[in-house]
């Protein structure tokens, strides 16, 4: 059973409360322009899940009805925690893995690109994981682990990770040295040389002690969030794909073949010795280090707000409840990323009013006919109402652009 569905009313929650606590106390850890990047990257993840077919269901269907050394008993308590520890052993591999192979972090990176950390940064996910992630997990079904345990143990083993992207919890003394905590967690997520590519597990931080990639948290060097390379924007399409784009380049432009046919299994940060030209290394300085924050109107954060409100109304009512057939999932969510895009644009601090204008007119189209064709009327009447109201904003905002 896949517990995350249920747990994300109490993730929302949990943000609220976070930021209330946060600028109480005067340290609030939220801007409005990374919390929304992270909030459509959740968006993103979870209803590209809905509409990608891909082979690890089936994979793993064969491993557990055909190449199982045995079958576990799903009714027995030793089962679901022998499954709880050793998925979190295999995603530990995973995890390592991902960050020092290129191709795996491809997928990855969009975790870490957040230069804040709050617990928004924990619903900031990959929208291309399935495709690589799962083959880590066939071990699991071939040692005969059921897959309603499996797909249950994975989904807790998430859940567990929201609470420690946190800046708020401080050091817990003993838990410390079994779990991961807001505290190890935040060394992972930070890019400081003394932090880099360390503490890898989902819930037990043995697997660090263990393989050597454990550090403790240096109350002297604050962490300083976000990668080398770093984004300068806000972009949820440009994040999920910037690394991958950087492999086909290598790979295109390298004049070895043994450089051409490496790029997507080299370690990260590697450059081919073969291209042409010359790539300038990220040169981290924890003393000039600056976060990417465009100076924007207070209308253009609400209008971006108004856009993730939206786009989280469509997701629950519409894209998550079965409302929609495939095809007309496809194209809901489509609408729906290119304006994630199109409020990246805002947020980075760029006018974007010619390409909004596109986009709310294609909206209408859209309504109009789900409306007249095909009989969708919720949809599309609240589809209408966003747009008109959308095309009523739009002289406000221009004014502030």
């Amino acid at each position: 059973m896949d517990y995350i569905t249920y747990a994300v009313p109490f993730f929302l929650l949990a943000l609220l409360i976070e930021l209330i606590y946060g600028i109480a106390i005067n340290k609030n850890t939220y801007r409005l322009n990374d919390a929304i990047s992270n909030l459509f990257m959740g968006t993103l993840r979870t209803a590209n899940k809905l509409i990608i077919i891909g082979a690890a269901g089936y994979v793993f269907y064969l491993a557990e009805t055909n190449f199982a050394i045995w079958r576990m008993d799903i009714n027995s308590w030793f089962t679901w925690i022998f499954a709880f520890v050793i998925y979190d052993f295999f995603y530990y591999w995973f995890h390592r893995i991902s960050h020092e192979r290129q191709i795996f972090w491809a997928s990855h990176v969009a975790h870490h690109q957040s230069e804040d950390y709050n617990l928004s940064t924990a619903l900031r996910q990959t929208g291309t994981g399935a495709f690589v992630s799962w083959v880590f997990y066939i071990p699991m079904f071939l040692i005969g682990i059921p897959s309603y345990v499996f797909i249950s143990v994975a989904s807790l083993n998430l859940i567990y990770q929201f609470w420690v992207h946190s800046e708020h919890i401080p050091k817990l003394g003993w838990f410390e040295n079994y779990f991961v905590t807001a505290s190890n967690h935040r060394v992972h997520h930070a890019q400081n040389e003394q932090y880099i590519d360390k503490n890898y597990g989902g819930v037990f931080i043995i697997w660090d002690r263990m393989f050597g990639t454990h550090k403790i948290e240096n109350e002297d060097e604050p962490c300083i969030y976000g990668i080398r390379g770093t984004l300068n924007t806000f972009n949820p399409i440009w994040a999920n794909l910037h690394v991958y784009v950087k492999i086909m380049r290598e790979m295109w432009s390298s004049r070895d073949w043994k450089d051409k046919l490496y790029a997507p299994f080299a370690r990260t940060g590697w450059s081919p010795k073969s291209l042409p030209y010359q790539i300038e290394k990220d040169n981290f300085n924890a003393e000039s280090f600056k976060k990417f924050n465009p100076v924007i109107s207070k209308q253009h954060k609400i209008y971006a707000l108004f856009q993730y409100l939206f786009i989280t109304y469509i997701f629950l009512a519409f894209i998550q409840s079965g409302y929609l057939n495939y095809a007309q999932l496809w194209v809901t969510i489509s609408m729906a990323a290119f304006t994630m895009y199109c409020t990246s644009i805002w947020l980075d601090g760029k006018k974007g009013t010619r390409i909004e204008i596109v986009r709310l007119v294609l909206c209408v189209s859209i309504g109009i006919y789900a409306y007249l064709q095909i009989s969708l009327s919720a949809i599309a009447i609240s589809v209408l109402i966003y747009s008109a109201i959308n095309f009523l904003s739009l002289p406000l905002i221009n004014r502030t652009t």
